[in-house]
This record gives C-alpha cells, structure tokens and sequence, in this order.
C-alpha cells in the first residue's frame, strides 16, 4: 500500500476505536471521550498491539505514518495549549489571593514533596531516569507531574457534573489557574540548558518586547483578523521557544497567557477548542500512545505506576485538607475540592511529553506516568459525584 493509503488506515483506526469504547463500553461516566482515546493511544501502542500483531503494527504504523501522524500532534497540542493559556484568569485568583494563595500552594506543593519522593525512591532501580537527565531533573519532574491538575478536563469534568458555573466551580477553576502557571514555570526551569542560555535569555527578552507590540496591535484590530493573528503568533513563539532549547509547546503556553480572553467572543473559543479536541487531538493521544514502553517489564510499570498513583492522590487530598482546615471550610468541602484538582490527563500527558522529549524521562517511567494520569482523571468523577448529591448546599454556597 501506499503510504497515504496506510496513513488514511492509521487515522480511521484512531478515530473509530476509542468511540466504540466509549459509546458501546458505557465509559461516559467515569470518563469523557477524551481520556478514552488516550486510553486507546496506549492500547495501539507497541506494547500491546504491537506485542499481540506486531505484523499488522509495522504495516500500519511505519516510520512515514508515524512521521505524519507527529506534524499533526504538534500543531492539535500547540493550538490546545495556547486556548488553555488564553483562558487563565488570573485577575480573580488575585481578587481573592489569600484564600487562593494558600489553597492552589497547599494543592501543588504537596503532591510535588510526595512525587519527588517516588521518584527517589525509583532511581534505586535501572531504567527509569533519562540518558540526558540530572538527578535533581528527574525527581523535581516526575514530582511536578504527580502535582499537576489538567485545566481543560477539570473544566468538562465540572461541566458534566453542572458546578462549573457554580461558586465552588469558579473558585477551583481559580485555584487550578495559579498552579497551571507554577507548572510552565517549573517546566521552564527544568528544561533550562545552561549549556544556550544565552538562547534562552534572549528568546525571553525578544518574547517580552515581541509581546508588548503583539498586544497592541491586537487590542487595535477587529477581532475576526485576531483569530489569524494568533495563529501566527502561536508558531514563532513556538519556533522560537523550541529554537532557545526550551520546548515549542512551553512556546506555546507563552503565546496564549499573553493574550486576553476578552478579545476574543466566548462562544467562539469553546467552539475552537471543542473541534480541536474532536478534529486533531486524537492524533496526538494515539502518538502518546505509540512512545509507551514496557522494557523493564509489564508488572514492574504498572507497580511504578501504582506508586505514583497513592503519591499523587494523597498528596492532593492531604494538602487539601490542610487549606481546608486553615481556612475553615465546612465539612466534606475539601474532599470534593481535592478530587477535583486531582484530575490529570491532557496537561500532565503534555507535560510528560516533554520530559520524554528532552530525555530527562525513559519511556518506561513515561508509560507509569501515562498510567497514573488515566487512574487518577477516572476516580474523579465517582469519588466526586456521591458526595456533591450528599452536600449540595456547598454547590450553592457563595465564596
């Protein structure tokens, strides 16, 4: 076959089977379609599809499909970082800064201690730090990403559970919001190359300047000619990110966070990302799914995975319950609130991406972390919805 017959194959399978487990598997309520097709991404990766058919696998997902199939990967999750960087709201995290402060801090800073204590405890093994990794690197990543909460999942969560325009919806949208920009921030440092930092400084300083005429000139034009604007904007930021030795999607976080939401209409922007999300982001959860590797072997992944999961999970609900308590929130507040913010998946994904990308990670720590964040993303919702039917009141109830 041709290798665009071969690709137009790949793309079917990747549109088709997530859906069919989705629809047909009642998967609805633990999880939108989203984490289903990352779930499948993993299923049609070399370590099960291609283990059971590795024929069938090589055929279909060669070096020139698999070339394809990344060029689209990277503008579907350019394009979703910088709508997830538009939508931060930082002015009413500011508004009410104490009580935010201390509950996005207790809610990162947690988990990232109970992370980077897994990942001590992982480098006693072979296998799990990258070839290009410093120590400190590999503890402070798999520990960031132990921390991370997935913005645009915690929004379609709270919507399928209807909070999301509720108070307590848009204060955990608010905590969410400062710990999105605490992990860039961190990432930032990671992926520091002290080797091009002279790149680096001088690609921030050119994005400042860069950045202050770009928002000019969008605060002037009409906003059907923003749209193109943007997208322009989004590539040579993330040209120049990756070009600096950073990462084209840390680029791409830049270049939406400098926008303003209100320069573009709402209904527009939920549109955009919702046809991202159907159109071109399943490609990018297929090719997470092609980078797993089972090397070390099957069990010893999926008991790291384990073990990142308990740090992850406890280290969200144990720093919660702090700020709940220094804060004095009524009781069963903190543990709805801590479930939430546990939801992982897309930005996590994203971030382990990365870290896979630079070589700080092996894929088979890459494949527990991918785990980790399915587990996680899919407790949320059953732990969640039993107790906002028991508290509705706290639904209601005003900051």
């Amino acid at each position: 076959m041709s290798t665009p017959e071969t690709f137009l194959i790949a793309m079917t399978i990747i549109f088709t089977v997530p859906w069919l487990l989705w629809r047909f598997g009642n998967m609805d309520y633990y999880a939108p379609l989203v984490v289903v097709q990352i779930i499948a991404g993993i299923l049609l990766g070399p370590g099960i599809l291609g283990r059971a058919y590795p024929d069938y696998y090589t055929l279909v997902f060669n070096p020139a499909v698999i070339q394809s199939l990344n060029g689209i990967a990277w503008w579907a999750v350019m394009l979703f970082v910088m709508i997830a960087g538009i939508e931060l709201d930082l002015k009413k995290a500011w508004a009410h800064r104490r009580e935010s402060g201390i509950t996005a801090g207790l809610a990162l800073g947690t988990p990232l201690v109970f992370g980077c204590a897994a990942a001590a405890l992982l480098l006693g093994f072979e296998g799990w730090m990258g070839p290009k990794a410093m120590t400190w690197q590999f503890v402070l990543g798999v520990g960031m990403a132990c921390a991370v909460t997935a913005l645009p999942i915690l929004i379609l969560l709270m919507e399928k559970l209807e909070i999301l325009r509720q108070p307590i919806g848009q204060r955990i949208l608010r905590y969410a919001s400062i710990d999105d920009v605490a992990i860039w921030g961190v990432l930032a440092l990671i992926l520091m190359d002290w080797e091009r930092v002279g790149r680096q400084l001088a690609f921030l300083v050119a994005f400042a300047v860069a950045g202050y005429f770009f928002r000019r000139l969008m605060a002037r034009i009409a906003e059907r000619d923003r749209w193109y604007v943007a997208l322009i904007w989004l590539a040579a930021c993330a040209f120049g990110a990756d070009w600096s030795g950073l990462h084209f999607m840390v680029g791409a976080f830049l270049a939406g966070a400098i926008m303003e939401a209100e320069w573009f209409d709402q209904a527009k922007m939920d549109l955009l990302r919702h046809h991202v999300l159907l159109v071109i982001m399943p490609v990018f959860f297929l090719s997470t799914g092609l980078r797993t590797n089972w090397a070390v072997g099957g069990e010893a992944v999926f008991l790291a995975a384990a073990l990142l999961l308990v740090a992850s999970v406890a280290g969200k609900l144990i720093g919660i319950q702090i700020a709940g308590r220094i804060l004095r929130w009524a009781p069963g507040e903190a543990s709805i609130i801590g479930w939430l913010l546990q939801t992982k998946a897309l930005i996590m994904i994203i971030f382990v991406n990365i870290l896979l990308d630079k070589e700080i990670i092996s894929s088979e720590t890459f494949t527990a972390l991918l785990l980790m964040a399915v587990a996680s993303t899919m407790l949320t919702v059953p732990m969640v919805a039993p107790k906002l039917a028991r508290l509705q009141e706290l639904v209601r109830r005003a900051a």
